[in-house]
């Protein structure tokens, strides 16, 4: 299944990337031109072009961040730490002062870290913000080891232990599990990296809480038919060849699908807009599936335990979960301020899935817990977006600060 695929992505390759070349060649040779035949043909090769999934990572781009007083500070992006699987990044402020450090957890669903870069960037306002860049496992040897479910929480674990005492945690969507877990397993240690708060952001905690579509379909099927029909071998021709994975492809289609309306909208938009020479709301479709189809294989190990655990069994809400075989206790949480977040329209994590972690720790002080609820946001929205930066934003903030 896998080879077929990158088959016909190295035969489509070609034809995309002649007409990226020749959308450039006439905005070239009309570069202040507004005839209407020429826009149309500008938009259908941009459309030919943007149609494609690629494992290429994008840049995170966010070079400096503005002030509300107009003033730009430079941003340098440094990798603090590396492990086979993942690189910690930092997004650097040249010459700024201390601001809290708050560590930003990428889920591992199919995409790159950089799908965050706009909730990196808003985050940057008043943090000194690091973020888990997950190496695409195609491209990890087999020598380097497993990657599976608790190795996503070590992770955690030890870029928490690196950013030091009253640092923050934030997990977006997959992660949030995780997050709690290495959250529990620091206080029943009582470590002194416990994070100083935890916000959670549409994630799921106990999808037995308004089932989605998501949920219906990891439900449907045994898990061995997740491991006979979903997993495949990593092709030869790259480093990572042999490893077993779920192929990103495979979960991006599965996304679009459930969606397929809302995306041949956007696909619509993208091209009256383009002809229409309304460029600026072109420009954000066109940024966001650039970001959206760059895909990153999951590990197979993590893919089917996450399957199970989180999805099947509901094991944290259930009290069964483990880790390296020991049972995780949500109610060893006391120090951390915890903030839950959901957007109304998630049709992927369910209103009161991740809200569910408010009760799961129940030891710690209700003024320590706090929960939003936003408007007419979808997934996405709850990260991303004039919504996440204007509306959600706000409250995060807010929370990092009363825990200071």
């Amino acid at each position: 299944m896998y080879q077929a695929f990158q088959y016909f992505a190295d035969m489509t390759q070609p034809m995309r990337a002649l007409a990226g070349f020749s959308e450039g060649a006439i905005k070239h040779w009309f570069p202040n031109d507004s005839i209407p035949s020429v826009q149309k043909l500008i938009a259908m090769y941009e459309q030919v072009e943007l149609m494609g999934f690629t494992h290429h990572r994008t840049p995170f781009n966010i070079q400096s961040i503005k002030y509300s007083d107009g003033s730009l500070i430079p941003i340098e992006e440094e990798i603090v730490s590396t492990s086979e699987f993942c690189h910690l990044v930092r997004f650097k402020k040249v010459g700024h002062i201390a601001q809290p450090k708050v560590l930003l957890v990428a889920p591992m669903s199919g995409h790159f870290a950089t799908l965050l870069a706009g909730t990196a960037r808003t985050l940057l306002k008043d943090h000194d913000v690091y973020i888990t860049d997950w190496i695409n496992i195609r491209d990890i040897p087999l020598g380097a080891g497993v990657f599976d479910f608790d190795s996503y929480v070590e992770h955690i674990i030890h870029f928490l232990e690196i950013l030091g005492p009253d640092s923050h945690l934030m997990g977006v969507c997959q992660p949030t599990v995780a997050c709690l877990i290495a959250t529990a397993v620091m206080s029943e240690d009582r470590s002194p990296y416990v994070p100083a708060s935890v916000t959670l952001m549409a994630g799921p905690i106990d999808v037995r809480s308004n089932p989605t579509k998501v949920n219906d379909l990891a439900n449907e099927k045994p898990l061995d038919w997740f491991s006979t029909q979903l997993i495949s071998s990593v092709p030869t021709q790259f480093k990572g060849a042999g490893r077993k994975v779920y192929p990103g492809f495979i979960q991006i289609s599965a996304f679009m699908n459930m969606n397929a309306k809302r995306h041949q909208e956007s696909f619509r938009k993208l091209y009256e807009y383009r002809v229409k020479g309304e460029n600026d709301k072109a420009n954000a479709i066109r940024n966001f599936y650039q970001e959206y189809f760059a895909i990153m294989d999951l590990s197979a190990p993590f893919y089917l335990e996450t399957i199970q655990k989180v999805f099947q069994d509901c094991e944290l809400p259930l009290g069964k979960m483990c880790f390296r075989g020991r049972l995780i206790n949500l109610r060893a949480i006391r120090k951390p301020f915890l903030l839950t977040v959901e957007g109304q329209r998630d049709d992927i994590c369910g209103i009161g899935q991740t809200l569910a972690a408010q009760d799961l720790c129940g030891l710690l002080p209700s003024y320590k817990k706090a929960h939003h609820l936003q408007p007419g946001v979808g997934h996405y929205g709850v990260f991303n977006g004039s919504r996440w930066e204007n509306q959600i934003y706000p409250v995060v903030r807010n929370l990092i600060q009363s825990s200071i």
